[in-house]
């Protein structure tokens, strides 16, 4: 059977049938498609000649027959600035209605009553639906670090005659039916270079090959019993393994092995919105409630604008300590800085703030509109064709420790210092009793503060110190300038740290770190000066490395960075231990 005479046989059990004609006008099919259909349908025992289902075509509706829905709603929604800060995407306000309260009216309409809704960021927010509507919640733990493919894995088991669907899609017409007979996935008649499907001429959904252009996909589909079957083992199987960890469950479902045929639900431009943006929120309904956020009436408030001036919304990188966008008002663009997860526990606002207050009109920095010490909220100039450092090139780490370098030597003074061995035992103190993720911890911990009375003894100057001189925080400007930005973690330190941090975070071989030290010591290096920051690396490097397990308990993982910091810590101490045993550094 092909997509006619399935659709077909669905039209003949759902409504009367009176003649071919009206049939066709139906299905929206051509009268010639729908007489091969009927008479494919009566040859294969499906049907009557008078339309009416037989015993085995009965039976072909009820094998298919929906059971159940599931919505994924985990996610963080990082494009969705500022709202994600403050409401789940799928609870957004879209012309008088919640979105996913919409999704499961349009469900409970065509007689799903199980529904599923799979949750993770402000899962709380979510309870309210299990009173109103009935349905279930699942919570995906691992929706800071997963994208949804995990999601869908958790509900692996019940993908039999099941609808598939995210929860910030607003619909304009219902696609959910009492009765189905195939799998299909819902498309827009729109192009998408991005995507990985296209539609061929009898409605299947083919995968892109060789630069073709395929269809917007919309992420809304249905299963049969075989298909959700297939999918479930594609989705465990990929779900065990990490570099599936980031994807969409399509890559499961349009898996090159998937061996059923997979057809195409299509639907105009106006028919379907996924909604991504704070921006496409606005086009699509520009009197929602929640497009009035407490940071868009912040922008708006300190640029003296109207909440309608604050256009090309866009969210940047996120970064290991704050989610950030990108927006424009009038000629002019700004970066908003939003604390990301656990940063009230990492960062003291008020000291940032003093810090920024000693930097100003020394051109050093980002320019800073608006800064909150309460909050962490910040405002800054985008400055134009800018890049960061890269760690790579040694032109550019040698402009970079040369201003950093200019930046020490006006010694600025803030009231609060840095301390390195305070801050390792207050990263600890934040795990809350959880035992660290590396075996050896106490030893290495041992070792580390065996370093503590050696580096309080060697000479050091003592001034504001930027502690995260980092490649990404070093910006090549179009003037030429460089500016050193992120100053969350500055107060008073030896400035030789700063080298120490540009090398754990560049992820430096010693090869590597013996050539930056040569670039800020322009004159040369004393072995007592190397073998202290050889020291630093150390120190930092279980400092970091204490601070990443603490976000791995909040759900975000970094990966190589955090495995390498605690090597750092390792192997530098070991370093400086043989350089004391040689006496190298007198």
């Amino acid at each position: 059977m092909n997509i006619y005479d399935y659709d077909v046989l669905k039209q003949l059990a759902t409504e009367n049938y009176s003649n071919q004609r009206i049939l066709s006008e139906q299905t929206g099919y051509s009268l010639g498609k729908v007489n091969e259909a009927f008479r494919q349908l009566v040859d294969h025992d499906y049907i009557f000649v008078d339309g009416s289902l037989t015993t085995l075509g009965q039976a072909k509706i009820q094998c298919n027959r929906p059971k159940n829905a599931v919505i994924l709603a985990a996610g963080f929604g990082m494009r969705m600035v500022p709202i994600n800060t403050e409401m789940p995407k799928g609870l957004l306000e879209v012309q008088g209605e919640i979105l996913i309260e919409r999704l499961i009216r349009q469900l409970q309409e065509a007689g799903i009553k199980d529904i599923t809704i799979v949750v993770g960021f402000l899962k709380e927010k979510f309870e309210y639906l299990i009173d109103q509507f009935g349905v279930t919640l699942i919570y995906n733990k691992e929706y800071a670090t997963k994208n949804n493919l995990h999601s869908l894995a958790l509900q692996a088991n019940q993908l039999e005659n099941t609808y598939i669907l995210p929860s910030d899609i607003w619909l304009e017409e219902n696609p959910f039916s009492t009765t189905e007979l195939y799998s299909w996935y819902l498309v827009s008649e729109e192009t998408d270079a991005s995507s990985t499907i296209r539609v061929n001429r009898q409605k299947e959904l083919l995968e892109t090959k060789n630069n073709q252009i395929g269809n917007k996909m919309i992420g809304v589909a249905y299963v049969t019993k075989n298909v959700g079957k297939s999918l479930a083992e594609q989705l465990l199987k990929m779900d065990g393994q990490t570099k599936y960890a980031e994807d969409f469950w399509e890559v499961a479902f349009f898996h090159e092995k998937q061996a059923a045929t997979i057809y195409a639900k299509v639907y105009r431009l106006d028919q379907a919105f996924e909604i991504d943006t704070y921006e496409q929120l606005r086009e699509l309904d520009d009197q929602s409630t929640h497009l009035q956020t407490e940071i868009i009436d912040l922008i708006a408030k300190e640029l003296s604008v109207e909440t309608k001036e604050i256009v090309e919304i866009q969210v940047l990188k996120k970064g290991m300590t704050n989610r950030s966008f990108l927006f424009r008002v009038n000629e002019k663009r700004y970066i908003m800085r939003i604390p990301g997860e656990g940063t009230d526990e990492l960062i003291n606002r008020q000291q940032e703030a003093q810090v920024y207050n000693v930097l100003a009109n020394h051109r050093i920095s980002d320019d800073i509109v608006y800064i909150s010490p309460e909050k962490g909220y910040k405002i800054t100039e985008y400055l134009e064709n800018s890049n960061v450092c890269d760690p790579e090139n040694l032109n550019e780490v040698a402009l970079c420790m040369a201003k950093l370098r200019s930046f020490h030597q006006l010694q600025l003074q803030v009231p609060h210092t840095f301390d390195l061995f305070e801050k390792i035992d207050f990263y600890e103190s934040l795990w809350e009793g959880q035992p660290s993720i590396f075996k050896d911890y106490a030893t290495t911990k041992e070792k580390i503060y065996a370093l503590k009375t050696l580096v309080e003894q060697l000479p050091k100057e003592w001034c504001l110190t930027h502690i995260d001189a980092v490649p990404d925080n070093f910006l090549f400007t179009e003037t030429g300038e460089i500016r050193l930005i992120d100053w969350e973690y500055a107060g008073m330190q030896d400035p030789h740290l700063d080298v120490a941090m540009f090398a754990i975070y560049s992820l430096y071989e010693r090869e590597q770190v013996e050539q930056l030290i040569d670039a800020y010591f322009v004159e040369g290096c004393s072995s007592e000066v190397r073998m202290k920051i050889y020291a630093y690396i150390a120190i930092s490097g279980l400092l970091w490395s204490n601070w990443c397990e603490y976000k791995r308990l909040l759900g975000v993982e970094f990966g190589e960075y955090s495995l390498r910091q605690y090597r750092y810590a390792k192997e530098y101490a070991a370093i400086v231990q043989k350089m004391i045993n040689s006496q190298e550094f007198v």
